[in-house]
């Protein structure tokens, strides 16, 4: 079972990347990326396939994934409602020597265990789940603040399993990585404005048609696909900052209303204004 390698790149003006309800649950992503990651999900039940270990969970579960720890999407299979909150951030999110600091050496602690996958369980499941999941309300300096209480909750709580998993390692898949980050930045740094594949493909030194099929070979994405769901996934973030519809389409890239409507449904199953009402109003995400 060959892993996907995952390319991320952090939300704009911040140094992480959030991700609400992936809907990958018809798609087995066995994936990894050299990002750490934390997933909370909340469903019946479901399975947590991190590298070598398996497991069941019921009612929800939430892990911190060290860097190029191969794993499988928390929702895979499940066919019920599934709320997910998935945070990734490169090891110096934080700056270089933010983990040097003595007031963080139990974060510092926590780190390095997740280099092999932990979970966590009873109250501090509950409470750090609570505080993930009000992540997208906040502005960009208290999602900081919150992820980082979650840290320090999860540093210090005894109520965690070591799940003993091993990371993929490989100097071609590093090369590979090094290739789809540069296309990614290149979205972050432009999906607001008209992107033109031609120039896409020139920053990889390829002509449009091979880096075309490049691109699907190393995503399984066209990139028109791949741009879409990152717009859309921006889009989510406007809307629940409670902007109009509206803003959503234009300050995401796209020229028109009805094109970000239908686009939007394929991506997340429901219609722009829907999803604002059911998440926003209900502050759940």
């Amino acid at each position: 079972m060959k892993a996907k390698l995952e390319t991320i790149t952090s939300d704009t003006n911040s140094s992480f990347r959030i991700l609400l309800t992936p809907n990958l649950n018809e798609l087995f992503y066995w994936h990894f990326h050299p990002e750490y990651e934390i997933v909370y999900v909340e469903t019946e039940s479901g399975f947590r396939h991190i590298g070598d270990h398996i497991s069941k969970y019921e009612g929800s579960d939430i892990a911190l994934i060290g860097p190029n720890i191969p794993h499988l999407n928390f929702d895979y299979g499940v066919k019920t409602t599934v709320d997910t909150v998935v945070v990734q951030m490169k090891d110096n999110f934080l700056g270089q020597h933010f983990f040097s600091l003595p007031e963080i050496a139990a974060i510092k602690n926590l780190f390095e265990k997740a280099r092999s996958g932990v979970a966590f369980y009873g109250e501090t499941k509950k409470l750090a789940g609570e505080k993930l999941k009000q992540l997208t309300a906040l502005s960009h300096f208290d999602q900081l603040i919150t992820l980082l209480q979650v840290f320090n909750l999860l540093a210090n709580s005894n109520e965690i399993e070591m799940l003993k998993a091993r990371p993929i390692a490989g100097t071609s898949l590093l090369k590979e990585q090094q290739r789809l980050q540069q296309v990614y930045h290149f979205i972050e740094a432009n999906y607001q404005n008209e992107i033109d594949v031609n120039a896409v493909a020139k920053l990889c030194n390829l002509t449009t048609a091979a880096f075309c099929r490049y691109f699907k070979k190393s995503t399984h994405y066209t990139f028109t696909d791949f741009l879409n769901q990152f717009r859309i996934n921006q889009a989510k973030k406007i809307l629940l900052q409670d902007k109009t519809v509206t803003q959503a389409c234009y300050e995401t890239g796209f020229s028109n209303i009805s094109y970000f409507n239908k686009t939007f449904k394929k991506v997340t199953g429901e219609n722009p204004s829907t999803f604002k009402r059911q998440h926003f109003i209900g502050s759940n995400f």
